[in-house]
């Protein structure tokens, strides 16, 4: 998939078209856009996108592109996207009241070691919620 195909998805074309047009998507913008851009796009190609952003330099975009990378960030959900996007003036999400202007789950096909690494996460956290 290629960074045409992200635009799919509502979100991440409202997020690209704002990097072309070298706006500040905020801090939560980009570590969203990489969260969800990075099973598609390579490294190199996310830190010349996240450029755009008139407060990202390249330093600050590899340091973002290689922590997503380090910790092998899953696509948030709509439910986190919209928590992060209450911290920041830039929307992250078009249209907030809109469940599913903001699903990238549903609007692109990710490869299945993002749902096996979603799955391998929920099994960990299931492990430590202690019983009553």
């Amino acid at each position: 998939m290629a960074v045409k195909d992200l635009r799919r998805s509502p979100m991440m074309c409202h997020l690209l078209d704002a990097l072309e047009n070298g706006e500040d998507i905020g801090h939560y913008g980009r570590l969203t856009f990489v969260m969800v851009a990075r099973p598609f796009v390579e490294s190199d190609e996310l830190v010349r996108l996240l450029m755009q952003d008139k407060d990202t330099d390249e330093a600050k975009a590899r340091a973002l592109v290689q922590q997503v990378v380090d910790r092998e960030y899953s696509p948030p959900g709509w439910g986190r996207i919209l928590e992060w996007q209450a911290k920041q003036d830039f929307p992250i999400c078009p249209n907030p009241e809109d469940h599913d202007g903001c699903n990238v789950y549903r609007e692109l096909n990710f490869p299945d070691k993002v749902f096996d690494h979603i799955g391998e996460y929920r099994e960990q956290r299931a492990e430590h919620i202690a019983l009553p």
